[in-house]
């Protein structure tokens, strides 16, 4: 058993901490937020994440877990600290490391001489060595211990699942240090036998962001390919299944729809481009990646265009404002983009999506309703946005009976269209045509309103 300190208490840190403590640490998790630390004591998180309020709840109960907001009380006799603050992007495009290094300059005064630091934080290559040489400077070399650069590969929804059962764990520094972490981690290293790479801290530092940036070139070319697959008068439901079933490319995340969002996706490529322009090098294929992506709010449009005539004056619901299913996270949400893209042009706009309890005082002309029926009342379209649970109940003879058009444009082809047409309505997916309609005619049709 070791005592850990955990900095900062967002997706990361506070899945990080309840499931360490699961692992029969005892942890002590702070934030600068006490809002947010409130809520974690009473294992209500300020956030959607399947299994973490009852992981809280447990382990505080059972004394291993601990929320605070006295940074030096925790960080006082850590074996380990874990850094888990987050590293926006900044206007510039890198990674504003603000937070990273005042999380520093707080943890510095009270770090016990031998602890090591733990950069569960995504960061550009080379901060862990910058880290070191930072806290030798703030405790005056009386710090001999050293930093392990852990990324972490949650995905949101399903965090608590991911670390518990984890694919592989990525450890960068030196040879003594990273024994110390995979100490923290023995009992997922006994049951579950995830793969397990020992680098140096600038590799481990590039394989999260790497990674995200390959998750993101995947939904991009499925996007690319099914509209490919429309102008053709190829079908991207049995075109993209097929692909993917190559086992050098693999089903998953190779899927069409509104394109990629979050808090991950975007920061990570937007910071693999600034890394490679600091040190001389183009990235043309990551930013063909992020242009593809840009373009996904703008094909739906253009669909809508093609069956409505004009968004303008239309009444258009849109089923989920998340960034994916399964999250209540707004950040970068594709669906966001596409309400705004609809107000701006003229549509009034209301929204449903099953998690999500409220948006920001900026989305106050979008209302949000749990009923996705009373989102389609009068609606001339309706514009599903990701796969969730909302997909799979829609009941489309009462949908029809709400809706004033017939239009349902369903971005990740997730709906029965023979269901659909049964009540009247007209499904028109990504990536196949709809029977009635040309394949080349929603691409070819002049964007109006």
């Amino acid at each position: 058993m070791s005592d850990l300190a955990v900095i900062g208490c967002g997706y990361v840190g506070s899945v990080s901490a309840a499931c360490l403590a699961s692992l029969g640490h005892r942890v002590r998790a702070v934030d600068v937020d006490e809002e947010r630390v409130a809520r974690l004591r009473r294992a209500d998180p300020p956030f959607v994440e399947t299994g973490l309020p009852e992981l809280v709840r447990h382990e505080a109960n059972a004394g291993r877990l601990t929320f605070g907001c006295d940074v030096r009380a925790a960080v006082r006799d850590a074996d380990a600290v874990l850094i888990c603050v987050a590293t926006p992007t900044a206007p510039s495009g890198e990674s504003d490391l603000s937070q990273l290094w005042g999380a520093l300059v707080a943890v510095a005064p009270e770090l016990r001489r031998d602890a090591v630091v733990v950069l569960r934080s995504t960061v550009p290559v080379g901060t862990g060595d910058a880290c070191v040489d930072a806290l030798r400077d703030a405790t005056s070399a009386r710090w001999t211990g050293d930093v392990v650069t852990n990324p972490e590969f949650l995905r949101e929804g399903t965090a608590v699942h991911d670390f518990l059962h984890p694919d592989r764990l990525v450890f960068g520094g030196p040879a003594a240090v990273v024994a110390v972490l995979e100490d923290l981690y023995r009992p997922l290293l006994a049951e579950e036998d995830p793969l397990v790479f020992r680098m140096d801290r600038r590799s481990a530092e590039l394989v999260k962001a790497g990674a995200n940036a390959a998750l993101a070139a995947k939904i991009s070319l499925a996007n690319e390919i099914a509209d490919l697959c429309e102008r053709t008068g190829a079908d991207a439901r049995t075109v993209l299944p097929a692909i993917g079933a190559d086992t050098r490319i693999g089903a998953s995340w190779l899927g069409p729809g509104l394109g990629w969002g979050g808090s991950c996706l975007p920061k990570d490529l937007a910071a693999l481009i600034s890394t490679g322009e600091g040190v001389g090098l183009r990235t043309p294929l990551l930013r063909a990646v992020g242009a593809v992506n840009a373009d996904r709010v703008a094909v739906a449009m253009q669909k809508l265009r093609a069956h409505l005539g004009t968004v303008r004056g239309r009444h258009i619901a849109v089923l989920g404002v998340a960034f994916k299913a399964g999250t209540d996270d707004l950040r970068s949400s594709p669906s966001l983009a596409l309400c705004a893209r609809l107000l701006a042009d003229g549509a009034t706009v209301a929204a449903s999506d099953p998690l999500v309890r409220f948006l920001p005082d900026e989305w106050a002309s979008v209302p949000l309703v749990a009923d996705p029926y009373a989102a389609a009342r009068i609606a001339d379209a309706i514009v599903l946005t990701v796969r969730s649970n909302v997909a799979e109940d829609l009941d489309p003879v009462r949908l029809a009976s709400a809706m004033r058009g017939e239009v349902v444009l369903d971005l990740p082809n997730a709906l029965d269209p023979a269901g659909f047409a049964a009540a009247g309505l007209r499904v028109v997916g990504t990536g196949w045509a709809p029977a009635t309609l040309g394949a080349r005619e929603v691409f070819l049709t002049s964007p109006q309103g």
